[in-house]
């Protein structure tokens, strides 16, 4: 069995060591969120009560849970407690709105009666980054299990004690087991994801990872999301107020170390003013 050993980024020490899941295990993790999905999705209430208490949890035991994901990845702790607090709020945020999101849309055609109406897919696979552990997991969970969806996700092999930390919060939180469970892996453990039983499959990460996963669930006639990297700009016009365009630029360069897919990449300035707001980005960029 394979070994996956995580290493802090900022003193190089080991964290801890896994073993991978094989192929078997993972299809054993699909099917018990097959099993549990049938009673997941009849309830929406329910659903809004577990839910709830998991928000007070993370709201609990943010500080715990900011650490980990720290010594995993590297940001300062003040983001990764933002980052969870954020978690919160994005739960809470579905389980308050979500059966408004649900609610049958009335159809105007030649039928007596046409309405769209929404359904839970089943299973869906996930397979998530390292940058923002919880965020990146969370996001798309929150509206994904108020749709009355369950989920099987694999963490990056870099921050796998933040994604078992999640699936702790479920079971601490008293949601259902088979609810939301985390695959410890790597490459070999998320093509097992997606070759497994689930009905659809998520995935943030590089253009080029995005390619690969997106062919196999192809072949497997998966329904698929793919988020992949992007290169933003970030323009300052000439009447720009430069203190604080090199402020924001500065910020938008270096949120989460630098690490997040909607960081300022490309920098167009004015030429009346680039001189001066580059002097001032480096001046606060130094800082």
């Amino acid at each position: 069995m394979n070994q996956i050993i995580t290493t802090n980024p900022a003193t190089g020490e080991e964290i801890s060591k896994y073993s991978a899941m094989d192929r078997d295990q993972v299809f054993q993790l699909v099917g018990k969120a097959k099993r549990a999905f049938p009673e997941w999705k009849k309830d929406y209430e329910q659903r809004r009560s577990y839910i709830y208490n998991l928000v007070e949890y993370l709201r609990k035991h943010k500080t715990n849970l900011a650490a980990i994901a720290t010594s995993e990845m590297g940001k300062p702790i003040k983001e990764s407690i933002g980052e969870v607090e954020k978690c919160a709020w994005a739960l809470e945020f579905y389980a308050d709105h979500g059966d408004s999101f649900l609610s049958d849309e009335v159809l105007n055609t030649d039928a007596r009666k046409s309405f769209l109406t929404f359904e839970p897919l089943g299973v869906i696979g996930s397979i998530m980054p390292w940058n923002f552990p919880y965020w990146q997991a969370l996001r798309f969970a929150a509206p994904c299990l108020m749709a009355g969806n369950v989920i099987v996700m694999k963490p990056s092999r870099q921050t796998l004690q933040s994604g078992i930390e999640i699936e702790k919060a479920f079971a601490e939180s008293g949601i259902p087991d088979g609810i939301f469970q985390t695959v410890v892996g790597s490459v070999d453990s998320a093509n097992s994801l997606i070759d497994s039983d689930v009905n659809a499959v998520t995935f943030t990460g590089s253009t080029n990872a995005g390619a690969k996963v997106g062919e196999r669930t192809a072949r497997n006639l998966k329904k698929c999301v793919l988020e992949l990297g992007g290169s933003d700009p970030f323009i300052v016009l000439d009447d720009a107020i430069i203190e604080k365009a090199a402020e924001g630029a500065v910020k938008g360069r270096f949120i989460n170390c630098g690490q997040s897919c909607v960081a300022s990449k490309r920098f167009f300035v004015g030429k009346n003013i680039a001189k001066d707001f580059i002097e001032l980005f480096i001046k606060k960029a130094s800082q």
